[in-house]
């Protein structure tokens, strides 16, 4: 088979000789051990070294992609410092006396299990970490040397099964010119790094261990999620010239990164970025965000064993703020549950942790935690233009309560003379329906809406988007979505407040024409989407979108909806 399908994971086209990322042999056979205390110290010392080594991948990580892909290592390390998986690893060892690599194969294996029989796709996408740290122990028992990335010194295509974080981190752009894998998603570890990185890759093939040799000459098109196996010259020579398109492309793309975003027909609308951590400020700037659409602060809590202090908070507002010399950042408050997981705060397992006790729901009622945050916002506030947004809102009642409460720390850090910016705008994420739906009276309330249509698409259509059985349920485009965006959008103007989007759909080429005629005033997106977005707004007369949405809107699927977008942008 010369061409394989998979998931776009990260876009651009790459073209390169097959490098495999072979296995090496981690076998090993179950022995007896009499002196266990022995062999739980050799596990002990193999932990010891995982660890270390972890640690110094983690600061590479960090310098080379930033604070949030160095927290996966961060992550990575917990797991090693898992009170309950290393007891249960020693335990196993004292009490079955058997070896070290026995005990760790069999425990991990339990917990890797237990991890893929979940429902959630980012939760089953956890047992690999649990895979990737396990074997890095076992490599040191067995004392075998695990194959490094890193030593790559040509130009290459990785071909594995999986990448693992580890693997990921230590791939050199400048011979890894793109990836792909059997497995994953696009919420898997490589593919968030791989775009960090932006080299090409696309996961998910199901076969590409099976069906490509070392020196294979491969294209990765992360355009269109497709792998070309020993390509004819006239396909080779058609992608060359993608590939130089593309290049251009970006170069043109790259010619409008001091530009205001304005439609064809000159009205502005504000591109912003979705950030993770301060360190993300350099490709917000380098690609023109205009704003930070949405600060998600929950990565400050993350791949660490504790609560970040309120200082340490302060300190990474305050660094944004001025990153940004005065232009609008819009941050988040803690909006952990779900898929993001903090394991000090020993939270009870939930059946359906997406409509359980996340977000704003916990910040409510863990109200120290809550009033930490909101204490270090108000302190960083004189330093830019702050504007503060609670996620999850789902009634009036939280969102009287959380803005009380940043009403109540305001007052008592002025009691203590700490200087507070004058006027701070409140508002709030509009990712659940009812909220969508009684639009017309939150907007009386708060000074702007968010639109969080990751999560306003699955709850609206009862789908979990990490679920690939229902997946295409997954529908931006469906005119259901679209008239809640509308009643959001039009109550907000009713109002003379605004709203922007910060989910995956702001930055969408289908959705924006769509978004345009809306009257949505800000997209929020990653940064390196921003440019083409700008690019493609300026090609759209709002008037002509704002007709073309009316169509829409009266259409029934929105398979129909792409359809009349294609037609009439193309």
């Amino acid at each position: 088979m010369n061409l394989l399908e998979g998931i776009a994971a990260s876009s651009g086209i790459a073209i390169a000789k097959a490098y495999r990322l072979v296995e090496p042999d981690l076998s090993f056979t179950k022995k007896t051990v009499e002196n266990v205390t022995a062999e739980v110290e050799r596990f002990q010392s193999a932990l010891a070294v995982s660890i270390e080594e972890l640690e110094a991948i983690k600061l590479s990580a960090e310098k080379d992609l930033g604070t949030e892909d160095g927290a996966i290592f961060g992550a990575h390390i917990l797991v090693l410092k898992d009170p309950e998986l290393i007891s249960s690893i020693e335990s196993k060892i004292k009490e079955d006396k058997v070896n070290a690599e026995y005990a760790l194969s069999e425990t991990s294996d339990m917990f890797i299990a237990m991890f893929e029989a979940m429902d959630n796709e980012y939760m089953r996408e956890r047992a690999a970490d649990i895979r990737d740290v396990m074997k890095r122990v076992l490599s040191h028992l067995l004392g075998v040397s695990v194959m490094s990335p890193s030593e790559i010194s040509e130009e290459v295509i990785v071909i594995a099964e999986d990448l693992t974080p580890s693997d990921t981190a230590q791939l050199n752009r400048k011979y890894v010119k793109g990836f792909t894998t059997d497995i994953g998603g696009r919420t898997s570890h490589s593919a968030i790094m791989a775009r960090s990185l932006e080299i090409p890759a696309v996961v998910g093939t199901g076969e590409a261990t099976t069906s490509i040799q070392d020196g294979d000459m491969i294209i990765v098109d992360g355009l269109n999620g497709k792998i070309h196996i020993n390509p004819t010259a006239e396909l080779l020579a058609e992608y060359e010239d993608e590939y130089k398109k593309y290049e251009v492309q970006k170069a043109e793309w790259a010619k409008l990164v001091d530009e205001k975003t304005l439609t064809a027909d000159g009205n502005h609308v504000e591109l912003a970025a979705n950030i993770g951590t301060p360190e993300d400020l350099v490709g917000v700037n380098n690609n023109g965000g205009e704003a930070i659409g949405l600060y998600r602060t929950e990565f400050l809590y993350m791949g660490r064993d504790q609560l970040p202090t309120e200082e340490e908070q302060f300190e990474a507002y305050k660094k944004v703020l001025q990153g940004m010399d005065g232009k609008p950042v819009v941050v988040r408050t803690l909006d952990i549950g779900g898929d993001k997981e903090l394991p000090y705060l020993n939270l009870p397992k939930e059946m359906n942790p997406f409509l359980g006790f996340r977000a704003i729901r916990l910040c409510l009622e863990e109200t120290e935690i809550f009033r930490t945050q909101l204490r270090a916002l108000l302190r960083a506030s004189t330093f830019g233009n702050l504007k503060i947004m609670f996620p999850m809102i789902a009634t009036l009642g939280e969102f009287r309560q959380a803005k009380a409460m940043l009403e109540e720390e305001r007052v008592a850090l002025e009691a203590t003379g700490t200087t507070i910016a004058e006027k701070i705008e409140v508002g709030i994420m509009v990712e659940i329906p009812s909220t969508a739906v009684l639009a017309d009276q939150f907007a009386k309330e708060v000074d702007f809406f968010s639109i969080g249509t990751n999560d306003l698409i699955q709850y609206t259509m009862a789908a979990d988007r990490m679920n690939e059985r229902v997946s295409y349920l997954y529908q931006p485009y469906n005119p259901a979505i679209l008239r809640l965006v509308k009643m959001v959008i039009d109550a907000s103007h009713r109002e003379g407040k605004w709203t922007g989007m910060c989910g995956e759909m702001a930055g969408d080429e289908i959705a924006i024409p769509l978004l345009l005629g809306l009257g949505l005033d800000e997209f929020s997106m990653s940064a390196t989407s921003i440019l083409k977005a700008r690019a493609q707004i300026k090609t759209l007369n709002q008037k002509d979108m704002a007709a073309l949405v009316e169509e829409a809107l009266q259409m029934g699927t929105a398979e129909e909806v792409v359809e009349l977008v294609k037609k009439t942008c193309n």
